[in-house]
């Protein structure tokens, strides 16, 4: 009987510590899970927060937001209700570059990033008031500034897209332009745009 009783008591706390142990490996796994969807959760909210640094508050509060991928998708952070989209900071360059687009500077945007012609005489927006930096004026693929590619850094600005090539032959396409007057970005290119700077 009192073996018995020593054979229960030893089963039970086996079963106790082994029940313990089970719950001791739960409580650490789900705070882990909850801790990457907090991180991810605070990443959207940094992103959607650069995002909206590129226009002004009444546009970008009500715009969607998204982020290209790595493999060149594009995820949406938040819908939006008045037909712009921005974009966060891209970090891969040296200074901040939000942007901001209407739907056909968002389509513009689309044949350039795709390679392909965009739509003339479609005209478009697009708001980067937080400044931008691009590798090239002259080039619209250009990776890294190099001395033949006219390396190129910008205040706030607007920029018009998708104009005839009338248009821009009223304003200055100088290879290293003037940032504080309007010119013309990759002049001579399917993906020449108006840049106007606002400050």
């Amino acid at each position: 009987m009192t073996k018995s009783i020593i054979t229960i008591g030893a089963m039970v706390v086996a079963l106790t510590i082994a029940f313990a142990q089970t719950a001791i490996g739960t409580d650490i796994t789900m705070p882990a899970a909850d801790i990457k969807a907090h991180a991810t959760s605070t990443t959207n909210k940094n992103l959607i927060r650069s995002a909206m640094q590129a226009a002004p508050k009444k546009v970008s509060a009500a715009a969607t937001i998204i982020i290209m991928n790595a493999d060149g998708t594009m995820r949406t952070l938040r819908e939006g209700t008045n037909g712009f989209t921005c974009m966060p900071d891209n970090p891969a360059t040296p200074g901040p570059d939000p942007m901001c687009m209407d739907k056909t500077a968002m389509e513009w945007a689309g044949a350039w990033i795709a390679h392909k012609p965009p739509v003339s005489g479609k005209i478009g927006l697009m708001y980067m008031l937080a400044g931008g930096t691009n590798a090239s004026n002259t080039d619209p693929y250009a990776k890294k500034p190099g001395v033949k590619n006219h390396w190129i850094k910008t205040g706030p600005h607007v920029m018009i897209v998708g104009a005839d090539n009338s248009f821009y032959d009223m304003y200055p396409k100088h290879t290293d332009p003037d940032t504080s007057v309007p010119y013309v970005m990759w002049s001579g290119t399917p993906y020449q745009h108006l840049m106007i700077p606002i400050k």
